[in-house]
């Protein structure tokens, strides 16, 4: 079972780590222009919000997580190489939207049938999303390397091939919960004072990144750091939440318990941007980028375990949804948005905004109850 759960995570990330990053220079290659780029993109996440908890919805009422997830990996292959075939704004648009649509629900439907299978004992949850983590770190690496023998599309083929592989991985995982009798009404979990409460705690410490993913490199570069020790703060960064996923996550979670695993979140990330407002001395920087395996990572697994202890399983896929979608996506949305006129006006010390941000899901956090919606 272990294996199984592997081979989808890994297939899964490394398809996200093939494509993801090197998209909107995909569509440069194919005549975009800025401002068409920025469109097929924004048009893209603005689909997956719908998207995401609307798949999950279908997975609870039909009792059928495993053949959702992997029809949407399939139709996410499909519409990989559908890029391929694009060419002009319109059919673009048309790939781009439908691609997001399709790759919305992999991660939270994945995270709904992996967590009861953990849960019974068969293996550590941790494992299977740190596997998706390093999968991620080797998909870029390996996108490089395609890049260099043949060119940007080869980039959404093997991406294809991977969500494929996830598809033919999916069928052989645990069915998850099946519908018995009447399906219980989505609105019960948006009415649970846990759900919302945990929603808005994950979305005040997942949206405080927003300004280090978008302006970090910028203030570092400005500081005169160089790309080599660049990738490596953000490579350590990524080693960090990979080590706290598999290795010191769980027994951490196990012995501070969700509410105060999430209160040491919130608390990290509020320091990690508290000191990158006001230094780039390197030493500094590498503490804070070892965070991420606070702010991030242990924060996920804290997140998974409250709604695995507080929703019905009837209700897994479409609470593991609207979390990932309509709760960490929009608010990342919202927080980058919002960071581009933050840095300009005030510059480094716009990330005091992010500290701050942070640190009012501390308290949040501390009152967190694990009851059953």
């Amino acid at each position: 079972m272990l294996t199984r759960f592997l081979l989808v995570a890994a297939a899964l990330y490394a398809g996200y780590g093939v494509t993801t990053p090197y998209l909107p220079a995909f569509l440069a290659e194919r005549g975009l222009a800025p401002d068409a780029i920025a469109l097929v993109l924004a048009a893209g996440q603005g689909i997956r919000l719908a998207a995401g908890p609307l798949a999950g919805r279908l997975a609870d009422r039909l009792g059928a997580a495993r053949g959702v997830l992997a029809l949407c990996a399939l139709l996410s292959a499909a519409t990989a190489l559908a890029y391929c075939l694009g060419h002009g704004f319109a059919a673009l648009l048309l790939a781009g939207v439908a691609h997001a649509a399709a790759t919305a629900p992999l991660a939270p439907l994945t995270d709904a049938l992996a967590l009861p299978a953990a849960a019974a004992g068969r293996f550590s949850y941790g494992l299977v999303r740190g596997t998706g983590s390093a999968a991620f770190i080797g998909g870029t690496l390996l996108a490089g390397a395609l890049m260099a023998g043949f060119g940007r599309p080869a980039l959404l083929v093997v991406g294809g091939a991977f969500f494929g592989l996830m598809a033919l991985g999916a069928l052989r995982l645990p069915a998850g919960a099946t519908r018995a009798g009447p399906s219980a009404p989505p609105g019960l979990i948006l009415r649970s004072p846990v759900f919302r409460r945990l929603v808005l705690v994950a979305a005040l410490v997942i949206g405080s990144h927003a300004m280090h993913d978008a302006f970090a490199v910028i203030r570092w570069q400005a500081a005169g750091i160089g790309p080599g020790t660049i990738s490596l703060l953000w490579a350590e960064s990524v080693a960090a939440e990979v080590l706290v996923f598999t290795l010191a996550g769980p027994p951490l979670l196990d012995r501070l318990g969700p509410a105060r695993a999430l209160m040491l979140a919130a608390a990290a990330a509020s320091f990690r941007w508290a000191v990158e407002a006001e230094t780039t001395a390197l030493q500094a920087l590498a503490a804070i980028q070892a965070l991420h395996g606070l702010t991030f990572a242990l924060l996920h697994l804290a997140c998974m375990r409250v709604l695995l202890a507080s929703v019905p399983p009837t209700l897994a896929a479409t609470a593991q949804t609207l979390y990932g979608t309509l709760g960490l996506g929009l608010a990342t949305t919202l927080a980058t948005l919002a960071s581009g006129p933050l840095y300009g006006w005030a510059g480094p010390r716009a990330f005091w905004a992010m500290a701050l941000l942070a640190a009012l899901a501390v308290p949040l956090a501390g009152t967190l109850r694990q009851r059953r919606a």
